[in-house]
Formats: C-alpha cells, sequence, structure tokens
C-alpha cells in the first residue's frame, strides 16, 4: 500500500505505527501528490477513492461498511436485507411496504408495516389462538434483543405471547432472547456467529389455520397409508430402472468451485437428447432440460472449443467461482472427448431481445422494469471488469446475451466463454468476435481489446433499451434511420423524452431517460479513453454522478448524410484496417469477411 508510481499513480500512503506498553495503534496520511477523497452516497456506505491519473478515473480503495447489508437500517423496520437479491430489501411475511412510493425511488428507510393488526385482548387463551409465530430460518438477528429467564423453548414463546409489545422471540445456546417493538437490521441467507433461527409474532389470519387443516392432515394420512403398498412397489420399481442407467445424474463428480462434471449421456436425458431449442449463438447451441431434483437448466453445447480436457475442466472451474446476482449461474459441465457443454440456470423470461423487439402490445416492458435491466447488466458487467481476479472482457454484449429470470432481474449471459476460449485473443480470434452493430471501432482497426471494447456495445445496446427498437432500423417514412445519431442530438436540444418507445406513451422518467442517454453517448465515443468504466456508468444511472453532455462521437456523425447505412462502415473499415491483409490469409476470416 505505500507502493507508489508516478505512472500509474497507485496508492501513495504513508504509514506510521506506534507500539509501546500502554497502546498499540496505527496512523496514515495520504501523499500530497496525490488526490483522494471521501464520499457517502445513497447506499449508505462511506468510500474512499483515489484518483489514477494514469487511467483517468478514481479507483475504490476502502468502503465501510464492506457489505450493503451491513449498514444500519438499511431496510427500515421489519426489512430484510439479501445480499444475492436485487433490490436488497424486501418486507418480512406480514409485512407491506409502509411508503411504496419511498420503495420505487430506492428509498428503504422507512421500513413495513403489518398487513394485520396483533390482537392483544384481556383473555390470554384468546390471544395466544389469535397471534401465532412464523419461523425465519438462517437470518441475521434483530438488534436490540433482550433476555429472557426460562428453562425451555416453550416458556420462551409463553413469554413473549403473554407481552403484547414482544414482536419476535429465539430460542438457542444463548437461552431465550425477545424483541419488542421495531425489528431493526434483520438479514436472509445470513451466515455468522449471530444468525439463528427467528420465530415472528402474526396475526393469526396471516398463517394457515392449525385446526381447520387438522381434518385434512387426517385424510391425507388415511389416504397415503391405504396406497402405501403400492407407493413402495412403484418406488422399488423406479430405484431398480434408475441404478440400471448408465451414467445417471446423481453419481456425478463434483469438482472445485461446486460445479458438478455431468456425463454425456445425463445430459442427453435431460433434454431429451436436445430436442427443445432455446437459441444459439457463435458458441454454440442451447437446449432446455430438467434434472432428476425437478431443476430447470439451460444446456449450451459449445462448438471451436480445442482445449484438452484437463485445461478445460481447470478453466470451467475457474469461471464457476465467479458469481454475482447479474451473471447467470454456471451449475456445471460436460467435458468427454469432442463433447463439450455448461450447464447454467434456466432463467424463464428468456433473453432480452424477445421482449424488447417483439410486437405485442401487451407484453412491452415498462419504462422502470428496462431501467432496472440497464442497471443491473451495468452491475453485472462492473463485476467481470473490476472485481474479478482477473478483468474478463464479455466481447459480445448485446440484448440477446442478457438474459431475464422470473422477477425480471438481467443476467449476462455467456460472460465465462470469453476467459474459456482464452485470454491472449490471436488477431483473427479478436476480429472474429462479436456483433455487427455493438462493435467498438477498436475491433475493427486491429488495436489491443480492453473492457472498453465491452463499454462501448453496453452503449449501443443502452439505446434499444430506451427506443425498444434495433439501432439500425426504419423510420416512420420507410426511409433508414440510425437511432444513436438522432438520440445525440436529441439530447443536445434537451429532448430527450421524444427518444423512449413510443409504445410506453410517454410513461416514463425524464431524469432517468436523460442520464441513460448521457451514459449511452459517453459509452460509444470513439476514443475509449473518453469512455466511463462500468463502475462509473453505475453512478451515472444511479445519478450518485453527474456528468455533462457529451460530444456526438465522429462514427455517428458519419450517418448525417448516409442514415441507416451502417453496413457500409464496417465494410469500409475492414478494408482500410492495416491488418486486412493479414486476416484474409484464413479461410475461416475471408468466410466472415
Amino acid at each position: 500500500m505505500t507502493a507508489y508510481s508516478s505512472e500509474t499513480g497507485a496508492y501513495g500512503y504513508s504509514f506510521q505505527y506506534v507500539s509501546n506498553a500502554t497502546e498499540n495503534y496505527f496512523t496514515y496520511s495520504v501523499r500530497s501528490d496525490i488526490l483522494s477523497r471521501f464520499i457517502l452516497d445513497v447506499s449508505g456506505q462511506i468510500k474512499q477513492l483515489t484518483w489514477v491519473d494514469y487511467s483517468k478515473e478514481w479507483i475504490l480503495f476502502w468502503t465501510q461498511p464492506k457489505l450493503q447489508c451491513q449498514v444500519h437500517a438499511l431496510c427500515g423496520p421489519f426489512g430484510i436485507c439479501n445480499e444475492n437479491a436485487m433490490p436488497f430489501c424486501n418486507c418480512i411475511k406480514g409485512f407491506t411496504e409502509k411508503s411504496p412510493l419511498d420503495w420505487d425511488m430506492s428509498d428503504r428507510t422507512g421500513g413495513c408495516s403489518r398487513n394485520t393488526p396483533l390482537q392483544c385482548g384481556k383473555n390470554s387463551s384468546s390471544r395466544m389462538e389469535k397471534n401465532r409465530f412464523y419461523t425465519m430460518s438462517d437470518v441475521r438477528m434483530p438488534d436490540n434483543a433482550r433476555s429472557l429467564q426460562v428453562g425451555s423453548a416453550a416458556d420462551c414463546k409463553l413469554g413473549c405471547l403473554s407481552n403484547c409489545s414482544c414482536t419476535a422471540y429465539s430460542y438457542g445456546g444463548n437461552g431465550c432472547s425477545v424483541w419488542y417493538g421495531d425489528l431493526l437490521n434483520l438479514q436472509d441467507q445470513y451466515v455468522g456467529l449471530d444468525g439463528g433461527t427467528i420465530f415472528l409474532r402474526l396475526a393469526g389470519s396471516e398463517l394457515p389455520d392449525s385446526k381447520s387443516s387438522k381434518g385434512i392432515v387426517i385424510g391425507i394420512i388415511l389416504g397415503s397409508c391405504a396406497g402405501s403398498l403400492a407407493l413402495l412397489i412403484t418406488m422399488w420399481l423406479l430405484i431398480r430402472q434408475m441404478r440400471r442407467r448408465r451414467g445417471m445424474v446423481g453419481k456425478t463428480k463434483v469438482v472445485a468451485g461446486g460445479l458438478v462434471a455431468f456425463r454425456y449421456g445425463d445430459l442427453q436425458r435431460v433434454t431429451k437428447n436436445f430436442s427443445q431449442k432455446l437459441g444459439g449463438g457463435g458458441f454454440g447451441s442451447v437446449f432446455k432440460g430438467v434434472l432428476l431434483d425437478s431443476t430447470e437448466v439451460a444446456v449450451k453445447k459449445l462448438e471451436r472449443i480445442g482445449q484438452g480436457e484437463k485445461q478445460f475442466r481447470t478453466e470451467v472451474s475457474t469461471i464457476g467461482t465467479i458469481q454475482h446476482v447479474n451473471l447467470v449461474q454456471l451449475y456445471g459441465f460436460c467435458s468427454e472427448g469432442m463433447h463439450k457443454l455448461l450447464v447454467y440456470e434456466y432463467m424463464s423470461n428468456g433473453s432480452l431481445d424477445n421482449l424488447l423487439f417483439q410486437n405485442d402490445s401487451g407484453k412491452v416492458l415498462n419504462w422502470k422494469l428496462r431501467y432496472q435491466i440497464a442497471l443491473g447488466t451495468a452491475r453485472g458487467l462492473a463485476y467481470l471488469h473490476e472485481q474479478c481476479r482477473d478483468c474478463i472482457i464479455h466481447c459480445d454484449i448485446k440484448p440477446e446475451n442478457i438474459l431475464l429470470n422470473a422477477s425480471f432481474v438481467p443476467k449476462v449471459a455467456d460472460f465465462g466463454l470469453a476467459k474459456l476460449i482464452g485470454r491472449d485473443f490471436s488477431r483473427v480470434l479478436t476480429t472474429m468476435r462479436g456483433t455487427r452493430g455493438y462493435l467498438a471501432p477498436e475491433w475493427i482497426s486491429g488495436l489491443a481489446i480492453t473492457a472498453k471494447a465491452d463499454v462501448y456495445s453496453y452503449g449501443m445496446m443502452l439505446f434499444e433499451i430506451i427506443s425498444g427498437k434495433r439501432n439500425s432500423g426504419e423510420a416512420e417514412k420507410c426511409k433508414p434511420s440510425f437511432f444513436p445519431l438522432l438520440a445525440a442530438c436529441k439530447l443536445v436540444e434537451g429532448d430527450t423524452i421524444s427518444l423512449v418507445d413510443h409504445r410506453l406513451e410517454g410513461d416514463a422518467n425524464l431524469e432517468e431517460v436523460t442520464r441513460a442517454c448521457k451514459a449511452a453517448c459517453w459509452c460509444v465515443q470513439d476514443d475509449e479513453n473518453s469512455r466511463p468504466s462500468m463502475g462509473k456508468v453505475i453512478q451515472i444511472l444511479e445519478g450518485v454522478l453527474e456528468v455533462d453532455v457529451p460530444p456526438i462521437p465522429r462514427v455517428l456523425q458519419m450517418f448525417a448524410d448516409k442514415p441507416g447505412n451502417l453496413a457500409f462502415f464496417w465494410e469500409s473499415s475492414l478494408d482500410r484496417s492495416p491488418s486486412h491483409k493479414v486476416l484474409a490469409e484464413s479461410s475461416e476470416t475471408k468466410s466472415l469477411l
């Protein structure tokens, strides 16, 4: 941390450690020739950033609290935080947002309120019947617990139930703990010393009635007993049949990173011999499958992957350790001879292009969802570029590679393939990567590719998210048009709302539309040094970083006289490229050109 380079501007701190009979501490000071600043933004985290003159950007040096869910009262009373969810905050069972408008504006500090008030009559037995407890497991305990001296879990429950102010209790190694009033700083899916199971007090109407369900339970038990013999026989036959199968999925190996090494025959069975195709791309085709535990998966058959067995497994294991809420999760892989497959989580809402460009007016993405998708995608790319051990360049950002789960949370797909195929791209491979219309100018010129190539592609995709149409399409008068140029001009004129998908009928947040247009225009600047990092794009979209109206890129200005003639630009650029003659020596490249 004390190292300093005038070229890179890395670090530049002076430390002093003091240790004697009465005290131990250290101090540090920032060198006078570098810039450092502290900020406290809407995340609730205080951050220290250092200016790196070499790359002309601020880098995050230190933050506190380190995790978003560690911010005090982030989700407010009766809100629960989850580091693996987006948004981070939700209301616990039996509660709803106290102010939905504030929650829509990402301010959850007001918390949640009860759907049904607790019943606290004078008759204790009546009170016990009307109020019941809901079990919440693997949560971080709320603040301000109080101890209750009792001898058992039943006594602990009774002690909470007998006090109208008691909202929850917990019983464990530390005895009985109870909470009165609001519950603050709950966290879901939590693993830590202060985590465990808590019992939340709710009105009886919020939970199924145990008395009315007793008759149903008895009936189910009797029916089950009557058919138990037939069930046992069926199970025995099923197990026998499964054991006869070669390479059943239950016997697959688990490799480093928790990935499953599937057999090819297993994947043939779970995909019904690859019969349900979900889509395809430059790396292969994707098929839907269902594992034996009913988990739906997407199986990708890779093409043109030439690594050996050991190298492929090692690289896939590395990809498997990369996890983020906005990246598609890799479950496992298959590597048998020429068969190379990847098994991903299944995304029920498909790819962004299917929802963005479809003609069904009843399924048009509203502006709020579009903005969340743009922001989530930026977070996923920022993680790949800035937070992984090695910077991973996606190389093919486009709506087809942004997948949406059931809650429309965006997840970047195929992010591992750039690393899998190799980071040291040959000149031919570098030229082959990507999709026309999203390629940064430096791809064509033969220059070395950096993460800013992904930034350019993201900017082009962001234009499409705003307009709901392909960038190069037909205008209203059946004339070719190029939307990014129109957006850049409208941004200068201050008329950004007219750029929004006409199917939304103007129902969009003007401030967010302007931020998105500015971010997109900065992302597609000709000089990659003028483009922001994905971390800065997030700050722009969140409204944390204010930026000026960017200049109209020269690449976009080329379409002023010939609007829509996108193919002409790429083809002529290839002709002008100094590496074109070298590239033409490859027969595979010839076919692509």
